[in-house]
């Protein structure tokens, strides 16, 4: 029988409000992946901030015991010395310092009055080669992209000694292959150094093919654990877990929409990058959407979808733009994003919490936002209505919180998700442009952000959703757009769409058929 690296009894954590963890056990043994799955705010996050000491000794109830030793942490650097190392979500790299300084920041090499830089990168290349990344270590992070800044995260994880290293979301960024580069660095871990894993992720498909066991967390508590090797593990089984019900159908058909005329059209659109005007990030584009209709653009990380979505919303990405944008048969010239509002157009942000919203306001701030001349008077906020408006948004979107007072910060990231979408139908637009709606967000959550856009197109409005989940982008959209390096290089009416007829769009445009 294995180990028990890491038993924590009796967890319960409670924030001004709310009880986050209600007497949460977990158990994990010495070299397996253990997933955590549960809904947005079910707790997850906040069982690995008291493991890894985020949440001190003291602030929470209940024992954790690693190695059989009880442990009371007081601080990150605790656990680190004990081996136990956290990556979050949220990569935490500065940009501007090289990979070696990245890695060894607050763990430096050399003496108190001098750091040995030979010996510091020397380390930092060894334990890069570990994970395979080829890059030197003198590179600087800004250099690399997301997929490869993960991989550095796990290689300095490596570096502090991890024997039981945390991932919370490690893929939500990432794309299929860098996905899957990441979870079989896991198992070859796992396999050849006995390294310990506990992963919290919201795709289900990555859970069943890397985790040993995973444990269901719901509203705080513990539901079950499942254990591969005694048990057949489905995504249906996990999902039912999480939610407490199955959920049929993951995307909830649509009735009663009547697809009308053609609300935005836009023609031979070309963007350029603001930093290096000689690149063409978008060449050549044309594509339309109608009303009471939902269009998919599919495309690889780095195809261009976001700059084509922010170019379109007011300007607000690039240089030397031309084509021509056309609404409702007029055409249009948006010259910033205030004319795009104005026009009754909306873009929600990929990154809800670097430009979406403001985490240290309130729901109520947030959620009028981008409509502040509809609560005010001459310029003068009207509380009372700014209050309102926000109650009667987070009714009608089944938002999770104990008051529109609470800062957003402090809500699960579907919650989140909600009071940005609830932020710009508040805009009243009639065209969305839907920047992965569903990242980061966990399966319950994500059929109501369906439903919601479905509640949308019903009510006559167009929506362009961007999605990296391909059963998603076929699952809720009515066309398809499938774009690559830039260019639109097929499309599709969803009765035509699967997942191969896309990818084949993607691969004939790469041998430039």
């Amino acid at each position: 029988m294995a180990k028990v690296i890491l038993e924590m009894k009796n967890i319960t954590k409670t924030f001004p409000g709310v009880k986050a963890l209600d007497n949460v056990n977990l158990q994990v043994e010495e070299g397996e992946i253990h997933a955590l799955v549960g809904e947005n705010g079910a707790g997850k996050s906040t069982l690995m901030n008291v493991l890894s000491g985020i949440y001190p000794f003291g602030t929470y109830e209940g024992d954790i015991i690693y190695n059989g030793e009880v442990c009371k942490f007081n601080k990150i650097k605790d656990s680190e010395e004990k081996g136990i190392v956290i990556i979050h979500q949220e990569l935490a790299l500065i940009p501007y310092m090289s990979i070696g300084e990245n890695m060894f920041l607050g763990n430096e090499r050399g003496k108190a009055a001098a750091i040995d830089w030979n010996e510091t990168y020397g380390e930092a290349d060894k334990y890069l080669k570990m994970v395979g990344l080829a890059d030197s270590s003198r590179t600087l992070v800004k250099e690399l992209g997301t997929g490869k800044q993960q991989l550095v995260e796990i290689a300095k994880a490596l570096a502090k000694h991890a024997k039981l290293l945390i991932l919370d979301e490690p893929t939500s960024s990432l794309n299929e292959k860098d996905s899957k580069a990441l979870l079989d660095l896991l198992l070859k871990f796992k396999k050849e150094n006995g390294l310990t894993s506990i992963i919290i992720s919201h795709k289900l498909n990555e859970v069943s093919y890397v985790a040993d066991k995973i444990t269901v967390v719901r509203d705080g508590s513990t539901i079950e654990t499942l254990d591969k090797a005694t048990t057949e593990i489905s995504e249906d089984r996990i999902i039912k877990g999480m939610v407490g019900r199955e959920i049929t159908d993951r995307f909830p058909k649509r009735h009663d929409v009547q697809i009308g005329d053609i609300n935005l059209e836009v023609k031979d659109w070309c963007v350029y990058h603001p930093l290096y005007p000689e690149k063409k990030v978008v060449d050549n584009v044309s594509f339309n959407v109608r009303k009471g209709e939902v269009v998919g653009i599919y495309g690889l990380m780095g195809a261009g979808r976001t700059e084509l979505a922010m170019s379109i919303f007011g300007k607000s990405y690039g240089t030397g733009i031309t084509g021509t944008m056309t609404l409702n048969g007029k055409e249009i010239n948006l010259k910033n994003v205030k004319e795009a509002i104005k026009n009754k157009i909306a873009y929600v942000t990929e990154d809800r919490k670097g430009n979406g919203l403001v985490l240290n306001n309130p729901i109520k701030i947030n959620t009028t936002l981008a409509n502040l001349d509809a609560v005010s008077e001459r310029s003068i906020i009207d509380k009372d209505k700014e209050y309102q408006v926000a109650v009667e948004y987070k009714d009608k979107l089944k938002t999770k919180t104990p008051s529109v007072e609470q800062n957003v910060g402090n809500l699960s990231g579907g919650n989140q998700q909600k009071v940005l979408l609830a932020k710009w139908m508040f805009a009243e637009p009639d065209v969305l442009l839907l920047d992965e709606p569903t990242r980061g967000i966990d399966v319950g959550a994500k059929y109501e952000i369906y439903c919601i856009i479905n509640d949308l197109v019903k009510a006559g409005k167009s929506v362009v959703m961007i999605s990296s989940e391909l059963p998603e982008t076929i699952g809720m959209s009515d066309r398809i757009y499938v774009m690559n390096e830039g260019k639109f290089v097929g499309e599709l009416k969803q009765e035509d769409a699967s997942q191969e007829s896309i990818m084949a769009c993607i691969m004939r445009s790469g041998r430039g058929e």
